[in-house]
């Protein structure tokens, strides 16, 4: 067994078109805050209020070539990046994403609920709790 202590999860590293407009919309529809915008311009670092830990790191796609990947990334893509809630926040996270106008999908897993939702860049986002009533 390893002596490292992981104490969570910090970001999620996220690669978007339009840098501004991913950072209003994680702001606007997740309220994740910014940070560090006085010392970074790239990343965009946005943590979640409640926990100040963990959150994205926003990043340009680059645009003098968006169709060239690092060789780095010849793996397989990350499915989604998922945001634990407690059961209030739970059902205040579907209606407001409703009044937004964001398309969510509900999905039971018995030990949890979720719900799926798109960023304007369609990467895949959840939002879930482990509160199931």
């Amino acid at each position: 067994m390893s002596d490292l202590n992981i104490e969570g999860l910090d970001h999620v590293a996220i690669v978007v078109r339009d840098l501004k407009a991913s950072a209003d919309w994680y702001e606007r529809v997740l309220g994740l805050e910014r940070k560090f915008a006085d010392v970074w311009n790239v990343p965009v670092m946005l943590i979640a209020r409640g926990s100040g830990r963990s959150g994205v790191a926003l990043f340009p796609v680059s645009v003098a070539e968006p169709h060239r990947m690092p060789a780095r990334w010849n793996a397989l893509a990350v499915d989604h990046v998922a945001f634990r809630v407690d059961r209030e926040n739970f059902e205040h996270a579907r209606a407001r994403l409703r009044e937004l106008g964001v398309r969510v999908e509900f999905e039971d897993h018995a030990v949890s609920h979720s719900i799926y939702f798109d960023d304007p860049d369609g990467h895949r986002l959840e939002i879930t709790t482990y509160d199931v009533r």
